[in-house]
């Protein structure tokens, strides 16, 4: 949804009035859905096209949002939320595999950081647009949300090309050799499954925060009288994309002089700051403070993700598994976001939602002590050992 999350969060929040287990519960249907199919798709795109995947994903989670949007009823919301985590496996894994063929993985470098960059400038302005008709109706802002990633889908169809990749004889008996080459690839690196243990655990905490934030603001600590929460929150994300957009540039230039062991160093450094900055958001008192601290929290987020597939793209050196062994690794998170999901909502539900959120904070650690693990092992290696001859 890129820059519709703060609208279709407070969509939920204040149209739907969904309980803190109703959010749990709807982010828990996305993920079990992601769990089973991630993988399956994940060979459709090793297989016949990485193109192909993205734009049926991209075109099926457009259709999701829309029909949000038009629902008002709770349970219709999260079962089409079971229909949008269908949509985002068919693009998981299949766009980062598609970028790294078309260049080449020594290519690749701090190529998504910059991405990440581009991204920032472009959803700030995607959140003007979405905060200024959310103004006047969030659900309006919902539909349009979703049109506008059905129409990036088919300017994908035309625009996207794909020469990097070579499509497999469409047999039932390939795309089982897929799965199980892509496993056994992944068996193979110790770095890799760490890296898929971390998923486990950053999933699990993830979705209490994913998922709660805003009805935290809203429900235990309140706006002022002169601040309405879409502008509030729009003007918070506003900020973080600036912020993020001018921080990038700096953790390029250090990928670009040290390589992939700066990007371990710092996805444990950025972990740890998450988990301090997410508990500080939960236990803090006065709207000010509380927001302060929601946007350092999503500022150090949203440098994890980029720098995690840098270095999984790093590691897989077979083109053939790409999107597969991607694909396990998202499963991976999705693992830990359902398996959390229900807890961390019966928590809020029963002890208030700052508890679930410091609970969610507190799962997550062991993600950086695994990071950690990881980038001793990767110190270790040499270059040539971990595709790294781009390093």
């Amino acid at each position: 949804m890129g820059t519709g999350w703060v609208v279709f969060d407070l969509y939920l929040v204040n149209v739907l009035r969904l309980t803190p287990l109703q959010l749990i519960l709807m982010g828990t249907v996305m993920e079990a859905t992601i769990f089973v199919c991630e993988v399956p798709t994940g060979i459709i795109a090793d297989t016949y096209s990485r193109k192909l995947s993205y734009v049926a994903g991209v075109l099926g989670t457009g259709t999701a949002t829309m029909l949000v949007g038009l629902t008002s009823t709770a349970w219709i919301a999260i079962a089409l939320w079971g229909f949008w985590g269908l949509s985002y496996t068919f693009t998981s894994g299949a766009f980062e595999a598609w970028v790294t063929d078309e260049i080449g993985v020594e290519n690749v470098g701090s190529l998504f950081l910059r991405g990440r960059r581009a991204a920032l400038g472009g959803s700030l302005v995607g959140l003007a647009g979405a905060v200024a008709v959310g103004a006047f109706s969030l659900r309006a802002a919902i539909v349009a949300s979703g049109a506008l990633q059905i129409s990036a889908g088919v300017l994908c169809i035309a625009a996207m090309r794909e020469t990097g990749f070579v499509r497999r004889p469409p047999q039932v008996r390939r795309l089982f050799r897929t799965a199980v080459e892509g496993v056994r690839f992944m068996r193979g690196s110790t770095l890799l499954l760490l890296l898929a243990a971390t998923e486990v655990f950053g999933g699990f905490g993830a979705e209490a925060f994913d998922r709660l934030t805003e009805a935290h603001v809203i429900r235990d600590i309140g706006f002022p009288s002169s601040i309405t929460p879409v502008y509030g929150f729009g003007v918070v994300s506003a900020i973080s994309m600036v912020f993020g957009f001018f921080a990038v540039r700096p953790l390029i230039r250090r990928i670009d002089r040290d390589g992939i062991t700066a990007v371990a160093r710092m996805l444990v450094l950025f972990t740890l700051a998450t988990v301090a900055a997410q508990i500080l958001f939960a236990v803090g008192d006065g709207f000010w403070l509380v927001m302060a601290f929601f946007l350092a929290a999503i500022l150090t987020r949203g440098f994890l993700g980029p720098l995690y597939t840098t270095w999984l793209n790093d590691l897989v050196t077979d083109s053939s598994v790409r999107a597969t062994v991607l694909s396990i690794s998202g499963q991976a998170n999705a693992i830990g976001q359902a398996a959390g999901g229900p807890v961390l909502g019966v928590l809020g539900n029963v002890f208030g939602i700052p508890y679930a959120l410091v609970a969610g904070a507190l799962t997550t650690l062991p993600a950086a002590a695994l990071y950690a693990r990881a980038t001793q092992r990767q110190a270790l290696l040499r270059p040539a050992e971990v595709g790294g001859e781009g390093w």
